[in-house]
């Protein structure tokens, strides 16, 4: 998202994170940009018995947590490194220059706002109070548009049936149940037990 080298410039530092080690607490006020320079990090609500429904996941190169930076809220969920992590961490402040600093920086910032925002809202529009085919259907395609690739490719989907579980608010059984039925449908493969939307 922002260039290493600026980061760097501003006072940026590494951080290294190990596999389910938390970056931010829900509630937790900002102090600091993120942005994942190797592995990937996974943003979650957590449940009173536990349970993990997860928001998003972010990957190399991707920065989260920015929404409540921009507006001085608090957190409202959990980031946790999903495997061994290192990310690139920026002084709230420091983030801000560079942001007034690079106009360029600003409205990318803009438009990756404004595409999570459109994202997020595809996605309640199809989950909220629908059938479970309905719900795998509609979120593994919207994956899939939002990865870039085209109609005619397979897909692969890179998120165990847990993390699919956790992030349509079904049980895991429901959504390997649910990926056989979509599978008979040809809606999707699995091919050594990976999912492919086609």
């Amino acid at each position: 998202m922002v260039q290493k080298d600026i980061l760097l410039n501003q006072g940026g530092v590494f951080e290294k994170y190990k596999k389910n080690e938390c970056i931010f607490f829900e509630g937790d006020m900002p102090a600091f940009y993120f942005q994942i320079f190797e592995g990937s990090v996974r943003i979650v609500n957590v449940n009173e018995d536990g349970r993990e429904f997860i928001q998003d996941i972010f990957k190399k190169d991707e920065s989260f947590g920015e929404p409540a930076l921009f507006i001085d809220a608090s957190y409202p969920a959990t980031a946790i490194a999903n495997e061994p992590t290192t990310l690139i961490k920026i002084r709230k402040r420091n983030f801000l220059r560079i942001i007034n600093e690079h106009p360029n920086v600003h409205f990318s910032f803009t438009r990756l706002l404004a595409k999570r925002l459109y994202w997020k809202t595809a996605i309640i529009k199809e989950i909220v109070a629908e059938n479970p085919e309905h719900r795998l259907t509609s979120y593994l395609r919207i994956l899939k548009k939002n990865s870039g690739i085209v109609n005619k490719e397979k897909y692969k989907v890179e998120l165990s049936r847990q993390q699919i579980a956790n992030m349509t608010g079904l049980r895991v059984e429901t959504v390997i149940r649910t990926i056989k039925k979509l599978e008979s449908l040809g809606i999707v493969t699995i091919e050594k037990g990976k999912v492919y939307v086609l």
